[in-house]
């Protein structure tokens, strides 16, 4: 499967975003879907991830409550939805696909190319 990361931008803190991840190649349904970001000189971190059907969803702490993922399956397409946005979420943001429901980037096959989120403060 291929996938296509968009929406990024610069945005003050406490403003929303909303990235998209468009999915072609392969039965998108087939795939667990997560999002993770990496920020300059940092490690690529988990922030959320996605059942194949959507009715499960875990995030990272550090964004709870304030970021939403959701899939479209007939579009095959995901989202995240980040309000509250502070500095700290600042990052190349990328979406990947998986098989297994997991909170580690190694356990992902396929990646999108990811997309640059700046928060202002």
């Amino acid at each position: 499967v291929q996938l296509q990361a968009s929406g990024g931008g610069l945005v003050q803190a406490g403003g929303s975003l909303r990235l998209a991840c468009a999915a072609s190649g392969r039965t998108f349904s087939e795939y667990i879907v997560a999002w993770f970001r990496q920020a300059p000189g940092k490690e690529r971190e988990f922030v959320a991830v996605i059942s194949w059907s959507g009715g499960r969803t875990t995030y990272a702490d550090s964004v709870k409550g304030r970021f939403t993922i959701s899939r479209d399956n007939v579009k095959d397409t995901a989202s995240l939805q980040m309000n509250s946005l502070k500095p700290e979420d600042t990052a190349v943001y990328y979406c990947a696909a998986g098989s297994t429901y997991n909170y580690y980037s190694a356990a992902y096959a396929y990646w999108g190319r990811g997309t640059q989120v700046t928060v202002s403060s």
